[in-house]
């Protein structure tokens, strides 16, 4: 694969030099403002001083090409009492970005935490997570009570509307409309907000979760359904992850906001003089940071002390602890693999990395609860001597992972729903032994790599359990092809050529 590699690495300096020059086309004239819940740097407090340090989540690590090479303004909520403190309680005006490497400036957006925990914990988790990720359980939640109402009128409308105006201050320090893009479910209210004050603004929203069907968005109370649709038809482009998403917003806006025009061919929502387009941009992955990672000193000595516990056969799976990731049911699949081929025993091992994740939330403890049962079941039922057959790694451990995705003869990716898996990505990227990838047919990431993986249904544990067994067995060549397929589709398809496509649209609107 060395001259595939060439190949790719030229294509790769292609779209680096594109994504240089749309930059400097779009700052030379306007001002960048990128909007989202969390941001690039945390400050935290010690010693009585607020400290930076580089922020978590997945809009961070998409925008880190921008923010190394480009100045614009990030803005966010005040995760923090450092952050609160550096912003000077939300008084003060952007600061630049302490950490180096990056150009960007900072403005924090300080909410009544009151206010900000009815926004996130009320309505962005437990409402709109939910509901897009099709998690609910329709004939006991959720219950939309008047503290949804409440939270709904005076936490997430507050809040967005919060954001709306450090945009609008940010935006006045250029005479030129700005280049907004927001990012999410928490920000759904931005661009009618930000459209409202700054009728000029090129506006972008990238919704990063599934948009699920009308019939779905009808359990929750229309005028709340219907202000999300007005407020994304207010901006110039709305993006997302898959065309099903795009065509499921399309089917919503239509049933929630009759007056509007769906144009399905052009993809596109026109309402009250404003077009909107609604755009697909798979998210992907940064492939030389994950490689580079994959060959640092502190991932190889995970690899090397992974190695020594390996098996005949590897299973890998790496997921937050979520229950859209469908945890339960792959060591259920797993169960029956071990059942229905006693031979495997003591031969082939499961190697489960799970991040625990929104411990605060009921759902989420019940379902880390059951993910240990059905571990510990699973062990009780079929080890022999000295062998585990599911070997759990219950911590944030990032270089770990990396460690147990180059080391995989199957990469299962089971998950229900979900806006792009891309840890689907990541294994074909750094894998040595030309490891098989099972993916849910449900996945984001599905359209995309389906061609080089073996496809389940999330909820099949008979074709799961199939799938691993065809995996952990199929010939060297047919592994060699498969995981060709994933290496080039990841590659041609990176985080860079994500960014390339946005800002080739919101350049041409310009």
């Amino acid at each position: 694969m060395r001259m595939e590699n060439y190949e790719l690495g030229d294509r790769s300096d292609e779209r680096t030099a594109d994504l240089n020059d749309l930059c400097g086309r779009i700052l030379s004239q306007h001002r960048l403002i990128l909007v989202s819940n969390r941001g690039p740097v945390e400050h935290h407090m010690t010693e009585g001083r607020p400290e930076p340090r580089r922020g978590s989540g997945s809009v961070v690590t998409s925008f880190t090409p921008l923010a190394r090479d480009f100045e614009f303004t990030w803005v966010s909520s005040a995760m923090s009492e450092g952050d609160r403190a550096v912003s000077g309680n939300g008084s003060g005006a952007s600061v630049k970005s302490p950490l180096p490497g990056q150009q960007i400036s900072l403005r924090y957006v300080v909410t009544p935490r009151r206010a900000y925990h009815k926004y996130y914990n009320v309505i962005c988790n437990p409402l709109l997570w939910f509901l897009q990720h099709y998690m609910w359980n329709p004939p006991h939640n959720p219950t939309v009570d008047a503290n949804v109402h409440d939270a709904w009128d005076t936490g997430y409308v507050a809040v967005n509307e919060a954001f709306a105006k450090a945009v609008v201050r940010e935006a006045s320090y250029s005479e030129n409309p700005p280049v907004v893009m927001g990012h999410d479910y928490h920000l759904y209210l931005l661009p009618e907000f930000v459209r409202r004050d700054l009728p000029d603004a090129v506006i972008q929203h990238y919704v990063h979760v599934p948009w699920p069907t009308p019939l779905y968005w009808n359990l929750i109370p229309r005028r709340i359904v219907r202000r999300i649709c007005e407020s994304l038809s207010a901006a110039d482009i709305v993006g997302f992850q898959t065309a099903q998403d795009r065509r499921s917003f399309l089917d919503t806006v239509e049933e929630f906001v009759p007056e509007s025009q769906v144009d399905r061919l052009e993809n596109t929502v026109e309402l009250d003089g404003q077009v909107c387009f609604a755009k697909v941009y798979p998210g992907s992955i940064n492939v030389d940071e994950v490689q580079h990672i994959a060959n640092a000193p502190r991932t190889l000595e995970y690899e090397a002390r992974l190695s020594r516990d390996n098996g005949d056969a590897t299973i890998v799976r790496i997921d937050r602890a979520e229950p859209n990731k469908n945890v339960v049911r792959g060591f259920r699949a797993y169960d029956q693999l071990l059942s229905g081929h006693p031979e495997l025993k003591g031969r082939v091992k499961f190697l489960a990395f799970l991040v625990p994740s929104r411990t605060h939330l009921r759902q989420y403890q019940r379902y880390m609860d059951e993910v240990q049962q059905v571990i510990q079941q699973v062990n009780n039922s079929h080890a022999t001597g000295g062998w585990q057959p599911i070997v759990p790694y219950m911590e944030n451990n990032y270089a770990q992972a990396v460690a147990g995705m180059k080391l995989y003869d199957a990469l299962l990716v089971n998950t229900l729903v979900e806006g792009m898996n891309l840890v689907a990505k990541e294994g074909p990227v750094v894998n040595k032994r030309d490891g098989v990838l099972v993916l849910s047919q449900s996945s984001g990431a599905y359209s995309q790599l389906a061609e080089g993986a073996l496809s389940v249904a999330p909820t099949d544990l008979v074709g799961t359990a199939e799938a691993l067994y065809r995996a952990i067995t199929m010939p060297a060549a047919e592994r060699r092809r498969r995981a060709s397929l994933l290496y080039q589709s990841v590659c041609s398809q990176d985080n860079e050529d994500w960014l390339c496509r946005q800002l080739q649209d919101i350049a041409a609107l310009l």
